[in-house]
C-alpha cells in the first residue's frame, strides 16, 4: 500500500507522547489512525463517533486510563 504523509493537529501531550515512543510503536499508531480515517470516510461517520466507539470498545475490554498511560509510557 502506498502511503503519503499528512499533518493533523493533536494536543501537545499527545504530540509529546507520539514523538517519544519507539519507531515501531509510531508505525502502529499511524496504521491504526489510517484505518480509522478510512473507515470514517467510507461510512460517513464523524470522527467523534468513531473515536467514541473506539473508547467504548477499549473500556468494555478493560482498558483504563491508568493502563493506557502505562502502555503509552513504556520505553
Amino acid at each position: 500500500m502506498e502511503t503519503k504523509p499528512i499533518t493533523i493537529r493533536v494536543s501537545a501531550d499527545v504530540a509529546r507522547i507520539f514523538e517519544t515512543v519507539p519507531e515501531e510503536q509510531r508505525r502502529k499508531f499511524e496504521a491504526l489512525l489510517s484505518l480509522k480515517l478510512a473507515e470514517v470516510t467510507r461510512n460517513k461517520r464523524t470522527l467523534e463517533e468513531v473515536m467514541s466507539e473506539i473508547s467504548h470498545n477499549a473500556q468494555d475490554r478493560g482498558l483504563t486510563p491508568e493502563i493506557l498511560d502505562s502502555i503509552l509510557n513504556e520505553q
